[in-house]
């Protein structure tokens, strides 16, 4: 079998989708993260809980209010959004650069599985992962702070986009990456200012001018803005426009790792 034929996902069809093969690689991805639940689960969890309890020792009894509400409930939807992006991206770039690392890449390009289901099967990974961490950080503000989402459709909505759009820059990050320090220095340089530097602890109006324009180009932005607005109803941003820009911004870096996984850019061997 030549180069070509060898990283060419899809070369083999079966009908305008190979359901099975998508079905299986979901599968794959969600069982994968399902199989170490304390590090992939409970870790993250831990790490929410303790980013609201420090911030609302240290700084919510002199705070008082944010765009009125409770500094401890409005920091509740950032610390909630930056868990699911940060998980969702970890998820889909951890899997690729294992598997670069390791040099079994090709048991997931050789089945016959065309770029999209690839990019989609991805994905789904990083959602369901984003999904169930949102679920149960949500679940843990009722039980202690008896915090309910006063728009529970937004919430979905935006924790499913925020997890979307990280697992499509996960799958891009991960094709790039061909060591865990490459993987590294993208997670630390790139991901983690995006999600401190987006209202994840404060109001986006509290910025000087320049940043305030800046941080509105920002999709990780609107994805924080969007989930407080679920949350607590109140927002920096029109939810709206914060969902068109997320949506928009999803498409481009799917394509983008569609592109990728066709032309088989750092896959080849």
């Amino acid at each position: 079998m030549d180069s070509q034929t060898r990283f060419e996902p899809g070369a083999r069809r079966f009908g305008a989708v190979n359901w099975l093969g998508l079905a299986t690689l979901c599968r794959r991805e969600t069982q994968r993260f399902l199989a170490v639940w304390t590090q992939t689960l409970l870790a993250p969890l831990v790490t929410a809980g303790l980013f609201l309890v420090i911030f609302t020792i240290a700084i919510g009894p002199t705070r008082g209010e944010v765009m009125g509400v409770p500094f401890t409930r409005f920091i509740a939807p950032g610390i909630l959004m930056m868990t699911v992006i940060q998980n969702a991206f970890a998820n889909t770039s951890s899997s690729i650069v294992i598997s670069k690392v390791q040099g079994n890449i090709v048991d997931t390009l050789m089945p016959p599985l065309a770029p999209f289901e690839l990019v989609i099967g991805y994905l789904a990974g990083g959602i369901a992962r984003g999904l169930v961490v949102a679920c149960a950080i949500l679940l843990g503000l009722w039980a202690t702070t008896g915090l309910v989402p006063a728009h529970p459709l937004f919430v979905l909505g935006f924790v499913f986009l925020g997890g979307a759009f990280l697992s499509s820059v996960g799958i891009v990050a991960g094709l790039f990456a061909n060591k865990f320090d490459q993987m590294a220095a993208i997670t630390n340089f790139i991901v983690t200012p995006l999600a401190f530097l987006s209202g994840t602890f404060y109001s986006v109006e509290a910025l000087p001018r320049g940043l305030y324009e800046i941080t509105h180009f920002n999709p990780v932005f609107y994805l924080i803005d969007g989930a407080r607005y679920g949350v607590l109803g109140v927002s920096d941003a029109n939810p709206l426009l914060g969902a068109g820009v997320a949506i928009f911004a999803t498409l481009v870096v799917s394509l983008m790792a569609w592109g990728l996984f066709r032309t088989g850019w750092r896959l080849k061997a």
